[in-house]
């Protein structure tokens, strides 16, 4: 019975997190419940934050909720109905595989260890070509019936990479160059679909940082 519990758990770790008590309950985490809930209100959002603090939990999070349709009963951010197309981003290749897809799949050889429920898979993952154990894409059973569709990009893959289809949601795990970003929001235009950065702002005050935080541009004498 044990070893089963320990499977469960295994394979279904997403809820472990923001639990009602303990040492990790979500009230403790305001700061992560408030960038769901202002899913609600805007099309745009920063996570900025120190490392360390769960900027990769609260992107994996929110993207999990939108891919399975699965909301939980404290939800106050937005939701689809629908199944939807997705993308999550990081610097590099290597570093969206180390991290991001890491955060949704688990390590390979032990992919729904992650966020993903190891239920919610819709058949295999495919590989991206040129990089041990990168997945490309990677379909997800949403609760209304239909399948929704996860697509692992990187920044060095350059802007012409994230042209294409319309998303619903994207993630960008740390912080993108203003084109990539630019080009997201292109994605979102016919679908009025979202995308949330978390990041730590190691550029200072960029073009991308300066949309999140307006007030802090510099005057016209600099």
């Amino acid at each position: 019975m044990l070893k089963a519990l320990e499977t469960h758990d295994r394979v279904n770790s997403i809820d472990s997190y923001f639990p009602d008590r303990g040492p990790l309950r979500r009230e403790l985490y305001s700061k992560h419940l408030q960038i769901f809930r202002f899913g609600a209100e805007y099309q745009e959002r920063g996570f900025m934050a120190a490392n360390r603090v769960g900027k990769t939990i609260v992107g994996g999070y929110e993207g999990v909720c939108h891919l399975t349709g699965e909301y939980p009963e404290w939800w106050e951010g937005a939701r689809f109905d629908h199944p939807i197309d997705a993308w999550a981003a990081g610097d590099t290749t290597e570093t969206t595989r180390d991290i991001v897809q890491l955060t949704f799949m688990g390590p390979p050889g032990e992919f729904g260890t992650g966020m993903i429920r190891a239920a919610s898979f819709e058949g295999s993952p495919s590989s991206r070509r040129g990089v041990a154990d990168a997945i490309d894409t990677v379909r997800v059973k949403h609760k209304s019936g239909g399948i929704s569709t996860l697509g692992f990009k990187a920044y060095d893959q350059g802007r012409k990479k994230f042209q294409g289809t319309a998303k619903h949601f994207i993630w960008c795990d740390e912080e993108p160059p203003s084109d990539v970003y630019d080009e997201c929001l292109v994605r979102l235009m016919t679908t009025n679909g979202l995308i949330l950065c978390t990041f730590t702002p190691l550029l200072g005050l960029s073009e991308v940082a300066l949309k999140f935080l307006p007030e802090m541009a510099p005057g016209p004498e600099g």
